[in-house]
């Protein structure tokens, strides 16, 4: 699927970025037993970084839309583009080393990763693998989007 042009780009990383956000509402909600992870951080830091996260990533999902939909063709590029580079630099810098610490993790060179146990269980291994190969995917997304939409005419 060539990135140019192709709309489907964006309606994937507009349901990531949906997720995204539905996920972390949740997460605020009901945050479980230790949601902190023991950490000095509190409960209240614990909610406003989530509430950051839903907010830029909410932002993002109305950025994302508006590079396919018609009533934004009249917006100008360097509203659009900006915020599309900047998603896709975090998306990149969280995504690929999550994908090269699943490969570690399934090659068995190191069971917990780059800085995890060598012991953990099966549980958190397969935790990481999921949650690692769903940032590699968000950015995947959205750097696609990312390039199908710098390369339109404007």
């Amino acid at each position: 699927m060539p990135a140019s042009r192709d709309p489907r780009w964006a309606y994937g990383a507009l349901a990531w970025l949906i997720f995204f956000v539905v996920s972390h509402v949740f997460l605020v909600f009901f945050p479980g037993d230790d949601p902190t992870g023991g950490g000095p951080w509190s409960m209240r830091v614990y909610v406003i970084f989530n509430v950051v996260l839903i907010s830029v990533s909410a932002v993002g999902a109305v950025v994302v839309h508006a590079t396919v939909r018609p009533w934004a063709r009249h917006l100008p590029r360097w509203l659009l583009l900006p915020p599309l580079l900047g998603g896709s630099i975090l998306l990149v810098i969280r995504g690929v080393p999550g994908m090269a610490e699943n490969l570690l993790m399934v090659t068995g060179v190191r069971r917990g990763g780059f800085v995890g146990a060598d012991d953990i269980s099966t549980g958190e291994f397969w935790a990481g693998l999921g949650i690692n190969t769903y940032f590699f995917l968000g950015a995947v997304l959205l750097v696609g989007t990312t390039v199908s939409y710098g390369r339109r005419r404007s």
